[in-house]
């Protein structure tokens, strides 16, 4: 159970709040994004005290998924006593789905939203998110149908999908979608051009996950785990922005600066709800929070990052990396 106090008590004031789409609930501009706690096993004390920390400075908005291996049953033990004061987003139908279904047919997703309830130990899940299926799915209508109707069910109460690039922007037009989940960090700026805009226009909640750009500053070798997908093409994008923390306004050693920058380029954007970092360690979670505090970057900052990003890419397309 997740304590009001304790060794964190110490980092500040409370976090910007931003509301989560037209008429949703008030979430901070940071978000705890629960995947690593599952796949690294996370000692079930660490995750009460990081939980715990985050909620007390008003970061409340709590992001898992069906397929994180043992995060939703850590989530769920870690909120008992205080679901009035969080709100739990989660995900279905990646990986492929149980009793031999279509992960993406109704039945499957139906059956993957009541099992995270029942992991988490809730009756209602705030958000579902669609785990990053394609255009096609989208298309097809099946899947999406299934979430709208666990919502008219009562089990859920906003529909949404997680994903990038083509799919996000369909996604961000269909009328049963009131919150995305996407991609966008100093390196991965794709959605900034059409989904986005598309979510200010329809008032949607956005998530922004992997805004810390998976660590990209830092050599492919040293990424461990879920994080080593995403970590060369990242840190070889970086490498040709040529940008530096120091000239950009953010002074400190690179393992501070650089996730500093990288967290306040992502709040930068007023579209942006809560940007979602994952984390194993009070130390991390402690300087995420000063930097959320700190809001956002100046907007002479933010250009020149957006520049060298486009001027970095030339020609190419750099699609959001899903």
């Amino acid at each position: 159970m997740i304590s009001r106090s304790g060794s964190t008590a110490d980092l500040g004031g409370r976090i910007p709040q931003r509301a989560l789409g037209r008429g949703g609930p008030m979430v901070g501009v940071l978000g705890f994004g629960a995947a690593p706690i599952g796949f690294l096993e996370t000692d079930r004390a660490v995750v009460d005290r990081l939980v715990g920390s985050l909620v007390d400075r008003g970061a409340n908005l709590l992001d898992t998924a069906a397929m994180y291996r043992g995060s939703e049953e850590a989530i769920g033990r870690a909120i008992r006593g205080r679901r009035g004061e969080v709100v739990v987003v989660s995900k279905c139908g990646s990986p492929p789905g149980r009793e031999g279904l279509d992960p993406w047919c109704a039945e499957s997703i139906r059956l993957s939203i009541e099992r995270s309830l029942a992991r988490l130990g809730i009756d209602e899940l705030d958000a579902i998110l669609l785990h990053s299926c394609s255009r096609d799915v989208l298309e097809k209508g099946e899947a999406i149908g299934a979430v709208a109707e666990a919502r008219r069910r009562g089990l859920v109460r906003m529909v949404g999908y997680s994903g990038d690039n083509e799919a996000a922007l369909l996604a961000a037009l269909h009328p049963e979608v009131s919150l995305l989940e996407v991609s966008l960090n100093l390196v991965d700026q794709a959605n900034l051009a059409e989904v986005l805009p598309a979510a200010a226009r329809r008032g949607l909640g956005v998530l922004v996950k992997r805004p810390l750009a998976n660590a990209a500053w830092r050599a492919p070798e040293e990424q461990q785990g879920i994080y080593r997908q995403y970590a060369q093409p990242y840190h070889e994008r970086l490498a040709r922005l040529a940008i530096d923390p120091a000239r950009l306004g953010v002074a400190g050693d690179p393992g501070t600066a650089w996730p500093t920058l990288a967290l306040r380029f992502v709040l930068s954007f007023p579209e942006v709800t809560s940007a979602l970092v994952g984390s194993t360690r009070p130390e991390h979670l402690a300087a995420n929070l000063r930097a959320a505090q700190e809001g956002p970057l100046p907007a002479a900052a933010t250009a020149a990052i957006r520049e060298a990003f486009d001027r970095a890419r030339g020609g190419e397309v750099w699609p959001g990396l899903t």
